[in-house]
Formats: structure tokens, C-alpha cells, sequence
């Protein structure tokens, strides 16, 4: 939120440099939201250098142990990761870094996975199309700062027919037949217009050209954003890349701060920062941003 401490700070700015030094000049408890893509272990060296995946989960727990700080402790850190393939199969480079941040204090809290709806077609003579991201989110806390509301969803036409004659057993909490624990109470929709959606999320990826190898959907920071964060509140991304989480938090009224370490996806992000503050700024009724 806006107050002393945070007109000192660089608000929608975007950093050079390297985020493991530039994040140990920032104060502690500063942001409500980190959401960010980090160069996946060996993939893309043309773009960035890449990081060998043995080597992966010591090369980003200094940054994690520097993100866990930075973070307010109702914050959420939302990871988009995936692992990829090495002689044949899986690697597991991303399980074992989740199980070194928990042992840094990090909280599991969640796991959203991204199903890119128009994934790339190809063939492989032992695996499918790969369809799906993960997008991990850590939490200092138990207790969060999560508005569920601002990502509801409309019910669906299926409810009309459904609901319209409830039996006895939907009035009811009705248990699992096999013992599995879990249980429903078909009543309870009665009256909805809006639901709590699940948490995979459907997006197509990123088909413009924004000269970026690794550009994700505005969408997808979008929706992080609006889940965990409030207008007024601040959303860093230490790998900010082609600047596609500043112009979410610009379309939502969020403070960013960003880091880019290459120098030809700063001056590409800081271009679309401005286009899209000028192209915020003509709309009506738009509020006047707080700048450092």
C-alpha cells in the first residue's frame, strides 16, 4: 500500500541487473506479491545462458532466501517452472527445489497448474505434447492474503437442469459412497450466479511477437494478481523479461518493481511499460499512478 516507506522505493520502475545483487539493496517486507518466470535449467542458452540442472537448485536459493525477505508476511510467491527432459526423462530438479525453499521457511501452499490451450504441435517418439506449466505458490504464513472473489466465475448453463429438482440425498451433506472421505451438498449451488473456479487455469500462451522467447500470457500474472494483491499494492518480478507482469499490474492499478538483467529485454520492456501508461492514461475515469 502506499505510505512513507514505499514512495522511497523503485515503484514501476524496471531495475537493471542482476536480481541475486539487486534484491539485497531493497528493504525487507516490502512487496504483497512476487510473480515471476525464471530461466528454466538448460533451456533457451540463445536467449539466456541457462543454468545446467544439476546446478539449478543452488543457483536460485540465494534469490529465494532474497525473495522470502522482500515479501510482506501475508505475501504470496507464485513460481512459473517447469522441468524439462534429460536422456529420456523427467527431470526432478524442480521437486527438489521445492523441498530445499520449504526447508528455507517457505510454505507449499498451492500447486496451479497452466494448461496452454494452443500448445505447439510436434512429434516425439516416447511423450505427448507438452501442454502444461507449473505455477507453484510459496507463502510465508498459513495466513495469506487471498481475495477468492476477484477470480470467480460464472456457474454454468449445467446448473439450470441440475438444480431445478433436488432430491433428498442433495439437501444433505451426502458422504462418498466408497469411504473416500470426501463429500457434497448438491443444495448449496441453489442461487449461485458466480463460483469459485478450480485451479487449473486455461490460456492460451503468448502469440504475438514480443520478441521474447519465453513470453507468457498477460493473463496469467493478471489472475495471480487480482487473487493475492488489492489496487495500490506492489508486484515484483525479479525476471521481468519482455515486461508482461508491469503491464498487468498497470491494466489493475498495481504498483510493479522489475529486474532484467539483459539489457535487450530491459529496453524492450521499458518500451511496452510506456505504451501501455500512455494507453492507461487516455482511458476515462483512469487514476494517476504513484511513481518513484
Amino acid at each position: 500500500m502506499y505510505d512513507e516507506q514505499s514512495m522511497k522505493l523503485p515503484l514501476n520502475r524496471i531495475i537493471p541487473g542482476d536480481c541475486r545483487q539487486v534484491l539485497r539493496g531493497l528493504p525487507s517486507g516490502i512487496v504483497e506479491l512476487i510473480f515471476t518466470s525464471p530461466p528454466y535449467a538448460d533451456n533457451r542458452k540463445k536467449t539466456y545462458d541457462g543454468i545446467p540442472v544439476g546446478d539449478y537448485v543452488d543457483w536460485f536459493l540465494p534469490i529465494s532466501m532474497e525473495l522470502h525477505r522482500v515479501l510482506r508476511t501475508d505475501g504470496s510467491f507464485v513460481l512459473n517452472i517447469k522441468e524439462r527432459v534429460v536422456k529420456g526423462e523427467r527431470h526432478t530438479y524442480v521437486l527438489e527445489l521445492i523441498l530445499a525453499m520449504r526447508r528455507q521457511g517457505w510454505l507449499w501452499t498451492e500447486e496451479y497448474v497452466w494448461h496452454k490451450k494452443n500448445c505447439y504441435p510436434g512429434k516425439w517418439p516416447n511423450r505427448f505434447r507438452d501442454a502444461w506449466e507449473r505455477c507453484l505458490h510459496f507463502t510465508k504464513n498459513r495466513e495469506f492474503k487471498m481475495i477468492q472473489s476477484a477470480v470467480t466465475v460464472p456457474m454454468g448453463d449445467w446448473a439450470q437442469k441440475r438444480l431445478s429438482k433436488l432430491s433428498l440425498t442433495d439437501k444433505r451433506r451426502d458422504e462418498s459412497k466408497v469411504r473416500s472421505g470426501f463429500g457434497k451438498k448438491v443444495s448449496n449451488w441453489v442461487g449461485r450466479d458466480w463460483v469459485y473456479p478450480t485451479n487449473v487455469l486455461h490460456m492460451a500462451t503468448e502469440c504475438g511477437n514480443r520478441n521474447h522467447s519465453a513470453a507468457f500470457p498477460v493473463g496469467l500474472p493478471e489472475w495471480f494478481i487480482r487473487l493475492f494483491t488489492e489496487e495500490g499494492d506492489t508486484v515484483l518480478d525479479p525476471f521481468m523479461g519482455s515486461g508482461t507482469t508491469a503491464l498487468a499490474c498497470i491494466a489493475l492499478n498495481r504498483n510493479f518493481m522489475g529486474i532484467e538483467l539483459q539489457e535487450k529485454y530491459l529496453k524492450l520492456a521499458n518500451e511496452a511499460v510506456r505504451r501501455s501508461q500512455k494507453d492507461q492514461a487516455r482511458l476515462p475515469f483512469s487514476r494517476a499512478r504513484v511513481s518513484a
